[in-house]
């Protein structure tokens, strides 16, 4: 899924704006203090977990963009396991479980959005995936620091 989001991303989001590819946000804003904590957190849950299963749903509007609207209860565990481990350091954004999605389009006009999702809704067939770990990026005053990746590779 991952390429295929990416190739969509890299053609529909405002190049401007597309630091990274194609990728599913858990949290917002951890912290930066936390950041040690916030790694061995990843590991552990990457060592513990097998590669993931989701599914995509279909086109998700996001009022001024579009996304593919995904499903995985598997991946919701895991975000809840790392919110109870981060309960006091979460935004109220990242309190609530997360809509989970890729955005392949942001910052255009509602009408753009309208017709990206009208263009690509009749081609987007439900389907099973599997996300491969999880991913820690750090917001430094931009763009976006890739970190580290951890790999799922538990049984």
């Amino acid at each position: 899924m991952a390429k295929w989001a990416t190739a969509l991303r890299t053609e529909h989001f405002p190049p401007e704006r597309n630091y990274l590819s194609a990728h599913v946000t858990l949290f917002h804003a951890l912290p930066p203090s936390c950041e040690s904590e916030i790694k061995t957190a990843l590991a552990t849950e990457a060592a513990e977990s097998a590669p993931v299963a989701g599914q995509i749903e279909g086109i998700m509007p996001l009022g001024k963009g579009t996304a593919l609207k995904l499903s995985s209860p598997a991946m919701i565990d895991i975000w809840r396991n790392l919110a109870d481990r981060f309960h006091g350091l979460l935004t109220p954004q990242d309190e609530h479980k997360p809509r989970l999605h890729v955005t392949i389009q942001n910052k255009v006009s509602p009408r753009d959005a309208k017709a990206l999702q009208a263009e690509l809704g009749p081609t987007i067939d439900p389907h099973p995936f599997r996300f491969a770990g999880l991913s820690l990026h750090i917001y430094r005053g931009g763009p976006w620091e890739h970190v580290r990746t951890y790999p799922f590779r538990g049984r």
